[in-house]
């Protein structure tokens, strides 16, 4: 992509206001050196010098998109216990709008705590409670999107099968976008695809998207089939090392990765939809919105965790690739 091509696209991204809809997690790290094995066990004691909170799911979306500017908010379910009020507090400093949270006595705060010795990852450990939202709360999140939904120019829905979007929400959500005339995008798990109609994306990864459809077809037969059964403007399909299947109209394309040097993959599927949801909504075609997202993720490969894209990071995948 050329530079001047790429500015256009990107100097709009602080004028956007997007709201992310979905499963809200809060990611603890606990970092430190692992010296001995537990005589309580053959596991390793990991002296823990640092403690990191970030957002999560739904929430690094949010976070993706208002490290590049944009004019984020953000609704979900947290608990009504410490990890939630941490979430909100790190949201709030991130300038993400979430006066707007669903808040349960019922039910935990999502919380993944890793432990991280000498840059590797040693264990996960997960709070969660995954079964659909109850029709109390299925009420709230509505109405709390509908108090938005006026004030944004587009909605990403985050599906991580936590119980947000279900059934009931998930069709819900999609009628009040498209009334309204704001564009849906979405990134799934397999559970609810077909529920998932009427949008501009629909951004499953291969491994969804083959457990779910895929299984005697080929990848092309098989896409163009699911974008006319979801009736979706933009299928596309994320293939980690292979980079991105797009289904654009009657048009099939096969984008390569951009990445350099991968050495975690995690939190890339939200860089891809943040950075696809904003060049999309200025004005990029999705040919040029995979470009830079490809960028975007193969740039967020290159950290240790989770780290959200920056305008000055993709600049600098940018500039590297256009030197080569």
């Amino acid at each position: 992509m050329r530079f001047n091509r790429f500015q256009e696209i990107t100097s709009g991204f602080a004028e956007k206001k997007v709201l992310v809809v979905g499963d809200l997690m809060l990611d603890t790290y606990l970092w430190g050196n692992a010296e001995r094995i537990s005589p309580e066990a053959p596991v390793p004691i990991v002296k823990v010098n640092k403690i990191e909170h970030n957002p999560g799911g739904a929430a690094n979306v949010a976070l993706n998109l208002a490290s590049l500017g944009c004019q984020v908010s953000v609704i979900g379910l947290i608990g009504s216990d410490e990890e939630g009020k941490i979430l909100t507090k790190i949201l709030d400093q991130r300038n993400i709008v979430c006066t707007n949270l669903v808040e349960s006595d019922n039910r935990p705060t999502t919380v993944k705590s890793r432990i991280i010795a000498h840059n590797q990852q040693v264990v996960r450990a997960d709070r969660e409670v995954v079964t659909d939202l109850s029709e109390i709360s299925n009420k709230a999140l509505a109405e709390a999107v509908k108090l938005n939904l006026d004030d944004v120019d587009a909605v990403v829905l985050e599906d991580y099968n936590k119980g947000v979007l279900n059934s009931f929400s998930i069709i819900d959500l999609i009628q009040m976008a498209n009334k309204a005339g704001k564009p849906i995008y979405v990134d799934p798990k397999k559970d609810n695809f077909n529920l998932y109609k009427n949008v501009r994306l629909f951004k499953p990864n291969l491994v969804e998207f083959k457990n779910a459809y895929a299984e005697n077809e080929s990848l092309e037969v098989a896409g163009f089939k699911l974008k006319n059964e979801l009736n979706t403007d933009i299928l596309m399909i994320t293939r980690g090392s292979e980079g991105v299947s797009l289904f654009n109209g009657s048009d099939y394309h096969h984008i390569p990765t951009k990445a350099r040097h991968v050495h975690d993959v995690s939190g890339a599927g939200d860089t891809v939809i943040a950075v696809f949801t904003l060049s999309d909504l200025c004005g990029a075609t999705p040919e040029e919105s995979v470009a830079v997202s490809n960028y975007a993720a193969g740039r967020v490969c290159e950290e240790v965790g989770v780290v959200p894209i920056t305008l000055d990071m993709l600049n600098e995948m940018l500039d590297h690739h256009n030197s080569i």
